[in-house]
């Protein structure tokens, strides 16, 4: 059967609303997916490197004080001690809490299971379930916090542990200032 060019033409267009139909709803179902997988994607060329306190209060007397440098992505990376273990951590007072990756969680002694996966929160990429878990202690540079709140998320779901405001906020001085940003208890 030899079909005419207009309806050849006809079930091309159609064959490519099919497609753009069946993408936008594969979109709308693994919309969460989709979006942290790209989100850890677009992570795998972030040139910045986690940096050390650049400088540390040296009088006995002061309450601990640490400057850390923005990278040239303008994110403040560095490593602090979580439960005596070292752990990289983007410094962030947008998150309402210190958030540990899955597997960051595991490196710090932090160990949950899928029960443990209780509260909802809003993130950067979307609505996510974390376990609500209370840290030994967290240390940057000279400022040690113990019986710091946090979250661990799901595995796969955070590239990058967040220094939350559960931390930030219990300091007496958190600022910003060229480039720099100046944490002290």
């Amino acid at each position: 059967m030899r079909l005419s060019s207009g309806v050849r033409n006809a079930l091309t267009e159609l064959g490519k609303w099919l497609v753009v139909a069946c993408a936008v709803i594969a979109t709308v179902i693994w919309f969460d997916e989709l979006k942290a997988g790209i989100s850890q994607g677009l992570e795998l060329y972030v040139t910045d490197r986690v940096a050390p306190p650049i400088s540390e209060s040296d009088d006995a007397d002061s309450p601990g004080k640490v400057e850390l440098r923005a990278s040239r992505g303008g994110h403040f990376l560095t490593t602090a001690a979580i439960n005596g273990r070292p752990v990289e951590v983007l410094v962030d007072t947008g998150a309402s809490f210190v958030a540990l990756s899955f597997e960051d969680a595991e490196r710090a002694g932090v160990y949950v299971r899928p029960a443990d996966f209780t509260a909802r929160v809003q993130t950067a990429n979307g609505i996510a379930k974390v376990a609500p878990v209370t840290l030994d202690s967290v240390s940057i540079g000279d400022i040690t916090l113990y019986d710091v709140r946090a979250v661990v998320s799901e595995p796969g779901r955070l590239g990058t542990s967040l220094l939350g405001m559960t931390f930030i906020g219990r300091l007496g001085r958190a600022e910003m200032r060229d480039g720099m940003l100046i944490l002290q208890e």
